[in-house]
Formats: structure tokens, sequence, C-alpha cells
């Protein structure tokens, strides 16, 4: 069996280091907010670049915290426009509708997944606050035309970061690329904790001030509370467990990263689309193929011993909890076409040469 993610051998490689630093916890007695947390949030700010960093419960609070903040410094107020990507994952979406604010759905690129720039202009209003990018698979998107855009219409660049860590684009690694960046640590990703874990990141250290009130019920100073805020704080468990893992993380990314190059060499079954990189930054946390019999696909691989998944089977705008919003309305054909094609092969940094080749081979033999 080519399983698609190994969680338990993944982690089962720094299993020492992880079991080390959990009896470092324990016997500190020491549980939120310590010395843990202090050292993942310089390490991740290094790694990346950006200036302030802070741990916070999960992805999707990352994104929510960054728009609550920009809410509470009054850059933007209730029913505010964030330009995003119709092709993601529901939690980019959640964040907005969560503060009140208005999703604009933008079509992606269909070669690439990611939002597609040229069509961001057509979609800024006079009620326009940021475009909401996502480094979809792990796949950096950017450019010089998007960075223009931003000043020329004054919006904020907000990163979903979830997927892509350690990406770069010119140099400058995903997460310090835009105004503020959310991060996702769930254990499925490159960097993944062995529980629910989030970052925020920005050079905006008012922004990050405000971010790390709101995540502890709205305090900066014991008993004294600024804003109506939220639990979202990582534990030192988790904080020391990644800690761990982030010094093992670009040797991990360039395995995959031979892994999506085997992939892509290899495969050569015409009804199978393969991702395009234009750039040498995409770290691959998922490797998603395009086929029309997905379906058919899915099944023949499963039942030859190759595990899969399909990111997303269902667009955010055909999601039911959006289907009395006026999200349910909207003709978004590029986006679903791909959540019709869309299916996603192994990759992971466990994943071994001779594995790939199975699935390869399988691949070819499809009909």
């Amino acid at each position: 069996m080519v399983k698609f993610l190994d969680l338990q051998n993944i982690n089962a490689k720094y299993g020492a280091a992880l079991k080390e630093a959990a009896s470092r916890v324990i016997d500190s007695g020491w549980f939120l907010q310590g010395e843990e947390n202090r050292n993942f949030e310089a390490k991740l700010s290094k790694f990346t670049g950006s200036k302030s960093v802070i741990s916070v419960a999960n992805g999707l609070d990352a994104l929510r915290l960054i728009l609550r903040a920009y809410k509470e410094l009054g850059v933007m107020s209730d029913g505010d426009e964030i330009i995003v990507p119709a092709n993601t994952y529901i939690a980019t979406i959640l964040a907005i509708t969560d503060n009140n604010l208005k999703p604009i759905l933008v079509e992606p690129d269909i070669n690439t997944y990611n939002i597609d720039i040229n069509k961001i202009v057509s979609a800024i209003t006079p009620r326009t606050k940021a475009i909401m990018i996502v480094h979809l698979y792990g796949q950096v998107v950017w450019s010089d035309e998007l960075e223009s855009i931003a000043k020329r219409y004054s919006l904020k660049l907000i990163e979903d970061n979830a997927q892509a860590i350690g990406a770069e684009w010119c140099g400058t690694k995903t997460g310090n690329l835009g105004d503020a960046a959310g991060f996702s640590f769930y254990p499925g990703k490159n960097l993944g904790a062995l529980g629910d874990s989030g970052a925020v990141t920005t050079k905006d250290e008012e922004l990050a001030g405000v971010i790390r009130s709101l995540a502890n019920y709205g305090s900066s100073e014991k008993y004294v509370f600024d804003y109506c805020g939220y639990n979202s704080r990582m534990d030192e468990m988790q904080a020391a467990f990644l800690s761990v893992k982030i010094d093992f993380l670009e040797a991990e990314t360039e395995h995959r990263r031979n892994i999506a190059q085997y992939y892509i060499d290899n495969i050569n079954n015409p009804i199978i689309t393969l991702p395009t990189a234009p750039s040498k930054g995409h770290v691959y946390h998922l490797f998603v193929v395009r086929c029309s019999r997905r379906d058919e696909l899915q099944g023949y691989l499963t039942a030859n011993g190759v595990q899969t998944l399909i990111h997303y089977p269902i667009a955010p705008h055909k999601q039911r909890c959006y289907r009395d919003s006026e999200l349910s309305k909207l003709e978004l054909p590029i986006t679903e076409q791909i959540h019709n094609e869309v299916i996603t092969l192994p990759i992971s940094p466990i994943l071994t040469l001779e594995e790939v080749g199975k699935v390869v081979e399988l691949i070819n033999n499809f009909k």
C-alpha cells in the first residue's frame, strides 16, 4: 500500500526529540505562553524573515485575527470587501465572513490553480480593502503587478500561507511578502504539529500588538481587556514540537520537490494534466493533477494499492453553509472545473522513489 500521508512514520523520524520536548514541557509546569512559544516564534521569524510572529491556536484563527485587527485599527469596517480566490479551502472564506466582511471571489488561473492576477482589477470597488491571496498547494502566487495593484488602490495584501511555508518569490519567503500572513500547522502540513496550531506573521508592529491581544481574550495586561477578544493560543507542547520539526523543514521540502519532479518527468498519460509551476519556489504541500475521469482514476488507484485524496470536491461558493448568501448565485466555471477534476497524488517527506515509481506506472497504464 502506498499511503497518501503516513503521519505515524513521518513523526517517528523525530520520535526521540519529540519525546524529549514533551518531557521538557511537562517538567517545566508551564503550558501556555511560555518559553517554548517564544522560542518557536523566534525560529519562525528567522525562517520567514518576518519581523513579528504571533503563535495562535490554528490557521483559521490566524486569518480571522488579521482581519479583526484591521477592523480594530479602523482600516476595515463591516461590509467592506476582500478579494479572494474562488478556488481555495473554505477557511479562507470563513475568515472573511466571520468578520462581517464580504468575500469577492475571483477565478483562478487554470494552469496554476491560484488566483488569476489579471482578473483582480475588474473586481475592485470603492469598498475593497484588501486582497487575500492563497499560495494554494504550496505554489507561491505573487508578481510585481500584484504589488502595483495593491499600491495603486491602497489595498492590504494578506497571505493565506497555510499550505506554503518555505515557498519563495525572488528570494523572499511567503509569509514575508504581504502586509500580514496566516500559517497553519495542522498535522498534515509541511510543518505539522501533533495537534492544531497556527501563527500570524507581519512587518507591522502595531498590527502584531493588536493581534496578540485579541488572541489572548483581548488582553495585553493581565485582567485588563482592551478588546472583546478570543482564546486562540498555541500551547507550549505544540510550540516545542514545532521547534523540533522546523529544523528539518528545508530538507523535507527538497525531498518533496524531488518527488514532484519525478512525477512531472515520468507521467506521460495524455488524459492527465500535470501542475504548472512557473516559479522555482513551489514547496509541493500537495501534488495535484487533473483528469476528466477523476473518479474512475481514483477507484483504479485505490484498487491497486495507492491512496489518493481530492482537494477539494466542492467549491466554497457551492457549500451548504453559503446556500443563503450571494456566493451561492455565482457562476465560476473555471473553479468548478478544477473541483470536478482534481485528484491529489501521494507526496510526503518519507515517500520513496520506488513508491513514486509504482504510482507513475499505474497512472501511465490507466486507460
